[in-house]
């Protein structure tokens, strides 16, 4: 089963060699693809690369490393990585489901989703906190681009 990441996606959390464990609203789903393949996908599924993406919220946030993702522009779908994306051990977040995060201790942080949802993720809470940052400023430039676009036309 191929799966691209969408409004309803989580988070996207590696499993045994090249599976992901992706949470859904409701639903959790063994694809058999890797976190870094799903986003590869995604990005191409809805006309891009991950490549282009990468290089975009590069140049957009000055950032050379753990940008987040624009994987489709229209809802402004970003997912950010915990860890560098070409890691094993990375898991890839939905900015707009995130609604809070907590330190559990020095080298995990527990994230809610806005259904309530919670994962425990092996990262500092500083690292979560610069990764939403990062993907709200993004978040936020895109929208205020979208938003000059519009009184253009």
């Amino acid at each position: 089963m191929k799966y691209e990441v969408s409004n309803g996606t989580l988070a996207i959390i590696p499993n045994e060699k090249e599976t992901s464990l992706v949470y859904e609203d409701d639903d959790r789903y063994i694809i058999n693809q890797s976190p870094f393949k799903i986003m590869e996908d995604s990005c191409k599924y809805f006309g891009s690369t991950y490549n282009g993406r990468k290089e975009s919220a590069k140049d957009i946030l000055g950032a050379e490393y753990k940008v987040p993702i624009l994987v489709e522009d229209t809802n402004n779908l970003i997912v950010f990585p915990t860890t560098s994306p070409f890691a094993e051990d990375c898991i890839w977040i939905s900015l707009k489901r995130v609604q809070s995060f907590k330190k559990i201790d020095a080298n995990n942080t527990k994230i809610i989703f806005d259904n309530h949802k919670e994962i425990i993720v092996p990262c500092s809470y500083r690292t979560i906190e610069n990764q939403i940052s990062r993907a709200s400023r993004l978040d936020f430039i895109m929208r205020k681009r979208k938003i000059e676009m519009n009184k253009m036309n």
